[in-house]
């Protein structure tokens, strides 16, 4: 609901503002110029910062007949106004060390006038002038919301200069450049806010009380020099604004210095400070802001306004683009809810993740299936759903995207009458620290319901990758017996092509039924891990039959169980040693041993051990590994216990644990991890990894077991861990 506040503020102000807003940064660019320019007048002395009045009025005095005043604008040009040797009235820029004259003074041109004018007050007079305060004022409120929404996105402040995902050109520009000029705007908004109420007087007077001499008390001795008079010695001519010279040689007239800060009158025979005025802090505040909204006083900061006006401009330009893209996103479905059998519920910030939620929508509609595309927060009952797929993104610190924020409390009011086979995807970023933890809340409260059955394994997607999704597309596809051509050509082409696999053994051979093992070498020179993914084709079927691998002794090998009439099954099943089979290797990275984690548990039923045989034989550094698997016998489990026995004797594994479900004491993996429930939670406490691989009815036991584990003992949810990578899973 907050972030909504915010979007929707900082929307409704971009829009009430924008013609003004538009009109004040170009005019504002084109300013930013004016001093830049007025720099590159050769009227600026060297060393000008160093020169006292001490060692330049007594130059000046001998240099010129008469001198009225003296003034040093914000470029440093010093500019005389009096009479020169031959009593000729003169105003003229100088050179302060030796009183020659560098040049005359010319107004500014009306050009500048006339942008100046019209950055100011619209032509208007004092109505222009109001209009233009209001409009600084609401983009310091654009740059407030601005910077909280910025904040959110990225998870917090101190994540505010971290890596931006990029979703589009407009999007990553209007944040990246957000962050590089939040500062210039907000000092642009401020100030010229400040001088909006400074000029209709909201903010305290700005006038300087006249100082009150007592020329009563004015001294004329001791008579000193110019140069011996210790104000002017500490005085530079670079704090200086004005001088205002005595008119005579009489004791009562005096020398007024207007300072930065104050207004000094100095006895011009003694040098005695004879008042000393404060400016108001009004005075102090209108001078500071002037000088940060002109950029008259560095060249480099006018040069830095100029470009926050143009960025200004883009704000204006990618602001709308991001909005309309947005509201593009708006969809129509040609079913309505209550008569689909898909429903595809979408969690979305941006926009992005339903052009793959409308991606998947188009290929069930060619297939003739009744699809419903909705928000997540339009979650309600669907009496003749069947399946129900959820993507998903996450946002700020693990929050839910603003059209998901709902969905939580409408899972509760509303539960379906029928069951349900649901599947979850979330998109994010690994960059995050927060990744996906939405979808896996999602995919928790879903698993909770007494109607819902998972069809696939919670699936990720990094950074809208395709080879993530296309993972997603197959498995499900596979499951749900629907195929499933995504076009991904729409977003980027991935890469199918198929490798050539020698088969080095098969254990079917002396282990005729049942569970067998199949190992393959491949010539691929790009790294494969345990972990990773076997694609297979049999019998030329163009849908794709998923297998997770482990390599052992550099060969890929798969644990797989013959299933009768299975297509995969049946054709590893038949493969012999010195046959060949055309296949894919997918990259599977979130599935990959955490090589940096103090700890790691496996957890596996039945097949699902494959994975880990793998990672515990190429545990090299030999990270401690315990394993937690299940099966139905002991004889089950006689094809890998070689394999393991050996592993525990060399330390690559450090525990083994083993439930038999149809023997003995009849238990579950669930049940070994139950009894171990404190050696679980110190696990997740100091950094450990815990990784799940087998099917989706083991994946929902130890879920539930672990989410009740890390809510009572760590008084976080089990979603915290698995979005900071310290539960890890591939079932199916």
């Amino acid at each position: 609901m907050t972030i909504s506040v915010w979007r929707y503020s900082h929307l409704a102000l971009a829009v009430s503002s924008f013609l003004l807003l538009t009109l004040a940064a170009v005019t504002g660019f084109i300013l930013a110029f004016e001093p830049v320019l007025q720099k590159m007048q050769p009227y600026r002395v060297d060393g000008f910062s160093d020169i006292t009045l001490a060692q330049t009025l007594p130059i000046l005095k001998k240099s010129f007949s008469e001198i009225s005043e003296l003034s040093v604008d914000t470029h440093g040009f010093v500019q005389l106004t009096g009479s020169d040797t031959d009593g000729k009235n003169l105003t003229a820029y100088i050179d302060p060390r030796t009183g020659n004259v560098l040049g005359k003074p010319t107004q500014q041109s009306e050009f500048f006038q006339w942008v100046t004018a019209l950055h100011r007050s619209l032509f208007l007079k004092e109505i222009g002038r109001f209009f233009i305060g209001l409009t600084a004022f609401l983009l310091l409120l654009i740059t407030v919301s601005g910077t909280a929404l910025l904040i959110q996105r990225q998870r917090g402040l101190k994540r505010f200069f971290t890596r931006i995902v990029r979703d589009n050109f407009a999007q990553y520009y209007h944040v990246v450049l957000g962050r590089l000029s939040l500062i210039p705007i907000f000092v642009i908004a401020l100030s010229g806010t400040y001088l909006s109420l400074a000029r209709f007087e909201l903010v305290g007077s700005t006038k300087i009380i006249s100082p009150d001499v007592d020329l009563d008390a004015v001294r004329s001795k001791p008579e000193r020099e110019l140069a011996d008079m210790p104000i002017f010695q500490r005085t530079k001519l670079a704090d200086v604004q004005s001088i205002e010279f005595p008119f005579s040689d009489d004791v009562e007239d005096y020398y007024t210095l207007k300072l930065g800060d104050r207004e000094l009158t100095v006895n011009q025979l003694t040098g005695d400070v004879l008042t000393e005025t404060p400016y108001p802090t009004a005075t102090l505040l209108t001078n500071l802001s002037l000088n940060l909204h002109t950029g008259r006083t560095s060249a480099v900061w006018a040069i830095i306004l100029a470009i926050a006006s143009v960025n200004i401009l883009f704000f204006i330009y990618s602001g709308f683009f991001i909005t309309l893209k947005r509201r593009a996103n708006r969809f129509k479905n040609k079913y309505k809810a209550h008569e689909s059998q898909f429903i595809i519920l979408v969690g979305s910030e941006n926009g992005s993740t339903f052009r793959f939620a409308r991606l998947v929508q188009e290929q069930l509609l060619k297939q003739g299936e009744k699809v419903h595309l909705t928000e997540l927060n339009k979650y309600a009952t669907f009496p003749l759903a069947e399946h129900l797929i959820v993507m998903t993104a996450t946002y700020g610190l693990g929050d839910a995207p603003t059209n998901a924020s709902q969905f939580a409390t409408l899972l509760n009011n509303y539960p379906q009458a029928q069951p349900i086979t649901y599947s979850v995807v979330g998109f994010g970023s690994r960059a995050y620290p927060d990744f996906c933890q939405f979808a896996f809340e999602v995919n928790t409260l879903l698993s909770q319901q007494s109607w819902a059955s998972s069809l696939v394994d919670i699936h990720t997607v990094n950074d809208r990758s395709l080879a993530d999704f296309s993972l997603w597309t197959e498995a499900w596809s596979q499951q749900a017996d629907r195929p499933m051509t995504i076009p991904l050509g729409e977003l980027q082409t991935p890469d199918h092509r198929l490798e050539t696999l020698l088969v080095t053994a098969n254990t079917r051979i002396n282990q005729p039924g049942g569970t067998f093992l199949v190992r393959m070498q491949t010539g691929r020179r790009r790294s494969v891990t345990s972990g990773d993914l076997l694609a297979i084709y049999p019998a030329n079927d163009h849908r794709e039959r998923l297998y997770s691998i482990g390599i052992v002794d550099k060969e890929v090998q798969l644990s797989v169980r013959l299933h009768p009439n299975g297509l995969g099954s049946g054709f590893l099943h038949e493969l012999a040693p010195g046959q060949t089979l055309r296949a894919r290797l997918v990259e599977n990275a979130h599935f990959h041993f955490p090589k940096q984690a103090p700890t790691v548990v496996m957890v596996a039923n039945g097949t699902g051990i494959a994975p880990f045989l793998g990672m515990i034989n190429q545990n090299k550094a030999k990270t401690p590994c315990h394993l937690y698997c299940g099966f139905r016998n002991a004889t089950s489990f006689d094809v890998y216990r070689n394999l393991l026995e050996t592993s525990l004797s060399v330390e690559k594994l450090t525990n083994l644990h083993v439930a038999y479900s149809r023997e003995g004491d009849r238990q579950y993996v669930s049940d070994l991890l139950r009894r171990d429930a404190d050696f679980l939670v110190n696990v997740l406490l100091t950094g450990g990894v815990v990784m799940l691989c087998g099917s989706l009815a083991m994946q929902k036991d130890v879920l539930a077991l672990l989410n009740s584990l890390c809510l009572n003992k760590l008084g976080k949810p089990l979603s915290h861990y698995q979005s900071h990578n310290q539960v890890l899973m591939d079932c199916y």
